[in-house]
C-alpha cells in the first residue's frame, strides 16, 4: 500500500489566470491545428479543430459525424454498427461532404476468441474507405499487459493509420502505449458524467491532473493525448487544451442534441455508460455474473442541434484564448496559468 500525497486537480478545482494580451477580438484566435503522425510509411498529417465525439453509441453516430465536419470536427464513430451499415453510410458521406474525413473507426479488444473477427471486421471496412485515416482502440482499462500486446499487433496490421488507444491515465502507461506504436493516447478513467468506475471500483484520477502529466510524457515520445471525459461546459473545453491536451472528447455535452441517438423521452433523451446494465444487457446479453455495471442511465434535456453546442464550445475556447493572448489553440497551453479556487462559480440563481 501506498499513498501519494501531491495534490491532483479536476477541472472544478481551478479556473485559468487572465494575462495582458495584444489580442482585441475573438474572431483573431485560430482554432484549427495541423498534426503530424508518425507511421511505417513515413509521417500523415491531419488538420481540423481537435474536439471529437465520444465512440458511446449514442453519440458516435454518423449524424454527429456529419454535423461535426462541418466544424472542421472528429467523430469516433461507435463500433456497433455493422459492416454493411459502414457501406451504406460512408457512401453517403462521400456524396455529401467533401474535403478530409472526420470519421475515426472505433474497435475494441475483445475476448481471446473475438480477437481475430474484430480485426476482419476492420481490415474489411477500412480496406473499403481508405479515406478514414484514424483507428480508436477503446477498452475500459488499459492497463493490461495484453492491451499493449494487442495494440503493437493493431499498429503492424494497420500500418499506415493514425492510431488511438486508450484509456488509461498514467504517464508510463502513456509511455507505453506511443511506444507500442499508438499515436494519441485516450486518457481518463471515471471523469465521465455516466461513469461510475470511481464509485463502483474506487479507481480513478483527477482529469485535469491527468491531462498534464500523461501530455508530458507523450509530447516527450513524439505522441498526443486526447483527454476524454469530465467537461460539463465549454470553460472546461478550454482547461483541457490549456492543461496540454491536443485533443478532447466529449460526448455528455453533446447527449441532448438531435443528432444523438438516445431514445426520445417526454423530458429528453436518454444516455447511457458504456459500461451500464443498459448498454450490457444490449450488446452482451445481460450482466456477467463476475462483474457490476460501472454505469449508469440518465434523461437529459434537448439542446437542439450540435451545431448551436458547437457554437458555444468553440466560442468559450476562442474567449480562453484571448484572456491569456493565445492567438492560436496551440499556443493555449504555453500561455496558461492555472490557480486553484475554493469555488469556480456563484451559483445563487442556479448552475446555468
Amino acid at each position: 500500500m501506498k499513498i501519494e500525497d501531491d495534490i491532483k486537480l479536476d477541472f472544478a478545482d481551478v479556473l485559468i489566470r487572465p494575462k495582458r494580451s495584444t489580442l482585441d477580438s475573438r474572431s483573431k484566435v485560430n482554432l484549427n491545428r495541423t498534426f503530424k503522425f508518425k507511421t511505417h510509411s513515413g509521417e500523415v498529417s491531419w488538420s481540423g479543430v481537435p474536439i471529437m465525439a465520444s465512440n458511446m453509441d449514442t453519440i458516435g453516430t454518423f449524424q454527429m459525424a456529419t454535423a461535426l465536419q462541418a466544424h472542421g470536427a472528429l467523430c469516433a464513430v461507435h463500433k456497433y454498427y455493422t459492416k454493411d451499415e459502414w457501406d451504406a453510410e460512408m457512401s453517403w458521406w462521400l456524396r455529401n461532404n467533401s474535403g478530409q474525413c472526420g470519421v475515426v473507426y472505433t474497435m475494441g479488444m475483445g475476448d481471446a476468441n473475438s480477437n481475430m473477427n474484430e480485426l476482419q471486421k476492420a481490415q474489411s471496412v477500412l480496406d473499403a474507405h481508405r479515406h478514414i485515416q484514424f483507428i480508436c482502440i477503446d477498452v475500459a482499462n488499459g492497463y493490461t499487459e495484453k492491451f499493449v500486446q494487442y495494440v503493437e499487433f493493431v499498429r503492424k496490421t494497420f500500418p499506415n493509420h493514425i492510431l488511438i488507444a486508450g484509456n488509461v491515465v498514467t504517464r508510463e502507461m502513456t509511455e507505453a502505449l506511443i511506444l507500442a506504436g499508438a499515436n494519441i493516447v485516450k486518457i481518463g478513467i471515471g471523469p465521465g458524467s455516466v461513469c461510475t468506475t470511481r464509485k463502483v471500483a474506487g479507481v480513478g484520477y483527477p482529469q485535469l491532473s491527468c491531462i498534464m502529466e500523461c501530455a508530458d510524457a507523450a509530447h516527450g515520445l513524439g505522441g498526443y493525448v486526447l483527454s476524454d471525459g469530465g467537461c460539463t461546459c465549454p470553460g472546461d473545453v478550454a482547461k483541457a487544451f490549456g492543461a496540454g491536451a491536443d485533443f478532447v472528447m466529449i460526448g455528455g455535452m453533446f447527449a441532448g442534441t438531435d443528432e444523438a441517438a438516445g431514445e426520445e423521452t417526454e423530458d429528453g433523451k436518454v444516455f447511457y455508460g458504456m459500461s451500464s446494465a443498459e448498454a450490457m444487457n444490449k450488446y452482451s446479453g445481460g450482466v456477467a455474473t463476475y462483474r457490476a455495471p460501472e454505469g449508469k442511465r440518465v434523461v437529459v434535456p434537448h439542446v437542439g442541434t450540435v451545431n448551436g453546442v458547437m457554437q458555444q464550445i468553440l466560442g468559450g475556447v476562442r474567449s480562453a484564448c484571448t484572456y491569456v493572448g493565445a492567438s492560436r489553440l496551440k499556443d493555449l497551453s504555453k500561455c496558461t496559468t492555472f490557480i486553484r479556487v475554493n469555488r469556480q462559480l456563484n451559483t445563487v440563481w442556479g448552475n446555468g
